[in-house]
């Protein structure tokens, strides 16, 4: 089979542990779903990364961008094709009040560096399940605070393995989207501009946002975050709240009855059921509201055999 050459092939440059057939994505998603990968790739070098995205844009095979999982839904199928992760690409750098962390970063652990260096602009970002790449995607932002605030370039591959360092200005940024989404580029590493701080108001505003996070959150089950984008001059949590459906859904799947923003995992939900749990909540809503809810999840892969 195809599958068995791109292991070959692509062991030739990655270290054999890090490259795998058939691994089950349900391991690397927040949601705790999802079928296998054909190939699962998990690059240490930036030179790994840029051999993996050249090969599959040489050889025509579909390559998936995996972060930590945290916005993605992976259908019970699986993923065709490469799925690469940046897991192993997680170093942060700060010098004076520039931080710079490669795509594979925890957000919330850059944001922790950054206030343990006395720095005063990513304290927004302590509560956001994520990886710096995703974050980047997809403008990241809580609490009034967004990535495009204090980002001051990127370093991107495009599709056909070439370097790229972007301004801001050149990241398009906008509300949950940005050029790497709409050109499918991977994010090496971000650079941001902070600001020195005073330590005791820098702890106090991340203790805060925190408890606002997990007093409000359904951070006990499994989730892929917030489902669906906030519609103008509304909030999805409230419209869904108001169409009665926490509680209810499909299989292992529930819309939360702490936060109806939320889908959790409650009990061994499959892919299916969170899909079905999502098309309940948009016709729900649209039929009350007139309101067709845009999904900020990502469904990737292919339905079960």
């Amino acid at each position: 089979m195809m599958k068995e050459t791109w292991l070959t092939d692509l062991r030739r440059f990655v270290a054999e542990d890090h490259v795998k057939m058939d691994e089950p994505l349900h391991l690397h998603t927040l949601t705790k779903m999802g079928g296998p990968a054909d190939i699962f790739v998990a690059p240490t070098t930036e030179d790994e990364v840029a051999y993996t995205v050249k090969y599959a844009y040489d050889n025509d095979i579909p390559l998936l961008m995996l972060g930590n999982g945290s916005n993605m839904v992976v259908r019970d199928g699986g993923v065709r094709g490469i799925v690469l992760t940046f897991k192993k690409l997680d170093g942060i750098m700060i010098n004076g009040t520039t931080v710079i962390a490669q795509g594979g970063a925890d957000i919330k652990t850059v944001s922790r560096a950054a206030a343990d260096s006395q720095l005063t602009g990513l304290e927004f970002a302590c509560g956001i399940p994520g990886s710096i790449g995703g974050a980047m995607a997809m403008n990241a932002g809580a609490y009034g605070g967004e990535i495009q605030d204090v980002i001051v370039q990127a370093t991107v591959l495009t599709k056909e393995g070439e370097k790229l360092v972007l301004t801001k200005d050149e990241l398009e940024l906008g509300y949950r989207k940005s050029i790497i989404t709409k050109k499918g580029f991977y994010v090496l590493a971000s650079e941001f501009g902070l600001e020195i701080g005073e330590q005791r108001f820098i702890d106090a505003k991340m203790d805060e946002l925190t408890f606002q996070r997990e007093s409000k959150q359904p951070l006990e089950f499994p989730s892929a975050g917030s489902v669906f984008k906030r519609p103008p001059g509304n909030f999805a949590g409230k419209l869904i709240q108001e169409s009665g459906l926490q509680g209810k859904g499909f299989g292992g799947a529930e819309v939360s009855t702490k936060h109806a923003g939320f889908i959790v995992n409650k009990n061994n939900a499959t892919a299916n059921d969170y899909i079905q749990t999502i098309e309940m909540v948009k016709k729900a809503v649209f039929e009350k509201f007139g309101i067709d809810l845009e999904l900020e999840v990502k469904i990737v892969g292919e339905e079960m055999a």
